[in-house]
């Protein structure tokens, strides 16, 4: 079974968002800031992470960037999932090592369409 930590300060969105990735047969881990998520990478990097941007103690990006130095930090397929919808932040996030961007408000729909084009789940693959 595939592994994605949820990175987000929001409890609701992480309760959400668990219930999507199970729905897509994901073994889901939380965080609720880029602290605890990167206590989490450094005992076991999951297979995808879906990132907030704006949280406390160490924000979505800070996070990314020191996940993608770990040994191996470069294999799990990280989706920002957040209220920032410049051009500026989705470039930057892009650039700074992300795969996929996706704006909140999200639903099953966005998040399978996108975890199926970096190929985390099959093209077309369906809630169970």
């Amino acid at each position: 079974m595939k592994t994605c930590l949820v990175v987000d300060d929001s409890s609701v969105v992480r309760k959400i968002a668990r219930r999507i990735l199970e729905g897509l047969e994901f073994e889901v881990t939380e965080a609720e800031d880029g602290s605890k998520a990167l206590e989490i990478c450094q005992r076991q990097l999951p297979d995808a992470v879906l990132l907030d941007w704006n949280m406390p103690v160490m924000d979505g990006f800070e996070f990314m960037g020191h996940m993608r130095r770990l040994p191996g930090g470069d294999q799990p397929k990280v989706v920002f999932c957040t209220t920032e919808n410049n051009v500026a932040h989705i470039a930057q996030a892009l650039s700074g090592g992300a795969n996929e961007y996706i704006m909140k408000p999200f639903d099953k729909d966005i998040i399978a369409d996108k975890f199926a084009e970096v190929g985390l789940i099959p093209v077309g693959q369906t809630m169970v």
